[in-house]
């Protein structure tokens, strides 16, 4: 059954709403317009049918039994129609009847039926963003870290290129029009060590990361870790070993002349796919069997 685009309560913030575009969540987020979820509801969970918020003691929700009057407070039995302001047919008005719970259908306030896309054991899936700006901050780290190791390689690179530069800008300057466009053989002798160098790197950190916490320091930023899909806790060194492999065998193969280029259209959509996967899966979490979810 699908349900009316609008919105409704924010299944991971209860004091927000978030905006259900008929068939999936979208990023839209705005405060509470109405009351939160009743107290003993679970979390991200959605109230039932009958059930309204403030009723009974401590903001319990109660339910009368078929064929009494709802008290203060309290909404008829499900199934059970009841005018406004009025009791039901052939039963006294009780002093301070309530009145019966109707769905939000715009508000959203406990809309029964909305689901938060998840592992198959219920844990949230993390959104496309998330594991943007974490892929950037572990992006940065890495560099940091790996410094030690390929910065006198990028130091020698930049100075060939230099030096590249230079010679091009005196042989347009003597009127030569026809410069050079090819790179020195010389600063892929530089450039190259410098990039696997960086790939080792980042292999060892996601591993270790992954093995050892679930998370990298970029995905704990931003409230998120890897898990197989099917089995919480943390990820196996098989899983962590293909899902980072396939990302730097992407890398290796983009590098490669006249084939490179279609290598590179797929890293991007390896990095795009969970936009529309209806797993939140990229395709190295596909070879691998894991997925990116919330913690937090």
């Amino acid at each position: 059954m699908s349900y009316p685009a609008g919105w409704y309560d924010d299944p991971q913030d209860p004091t927000q709403q978030r905006y259900w575009d008929g068939n999936a969540w979208t990023d839209q987020r705005r405060g509470q317009q109405g009351p939160g979820p009743y107290q003993g509801q679970q979390y991200g969970q959605p109230a039932q049918h009958g059930q309204v918020y403030g009723g009974g003691q401590s903001g319990q929700p109660s339910q009368p039994q078929y064929g009494q009057p709802a008290q203060y407070g309290q909404p008829a039995q499900y199934g059970q129609p009841q005018q406004y302001g009025q009791p039901q047919y052939g039963q006294p008005q009780q002093q301070g009847q309530g009145y019966p719970a109707y769905p939000q259908q715009q508000q959203g306030y406990g809309y029964p039926g909305l689901r938060v896309p998840s592992t198959p054991d219920g844990q949230p899936l993390s959104g496309w963003w998330r594991r943007v700006w974490a892929r950037i901050l572990d992006s940065i780290i890495v560099g940091i870290i790996g410094l030690p190791l390929t910065g006198y390689f990028y130091y020698q690179y930049i100075q060939v290129i230099w030096d590249y530069l230079e010679d091009t800008m005196d042989s347009a300057a003597a009127g030569n029009t026809q410069p050079s466009t090819t790179l020195p053989a010389e600063a892929y002798q530089w450039m190259i060590p410098a990039v696997l160098i960086g790939l080792l790197v980042a292999f060892v950190y996601e591993y270790l990361f992954l093995t050892k916490k679930g998370w990298t320091p970029g995905k704990k930023a931003l409230g998120i870790a890897v898990r197989l899909r099917d089995v919480p806790g943390l990820p196996p060194g098989p899983a962590v070993a293909k899902r980072y492999g396939f990302i730097i065998g992407l890398s290796l193969l983009g590098a490669i002349p006249l084939v490179g280029t279609l290598f590179g259209f797929v890293a991007l959509i390896n990095y795009l796919w969970p936009l529309w996967d209806d797993k939140k899966q990229a395709l190295h979490d596909k070879v691998a069997g894991t997925n990116v979810v919330r913690t937090n």
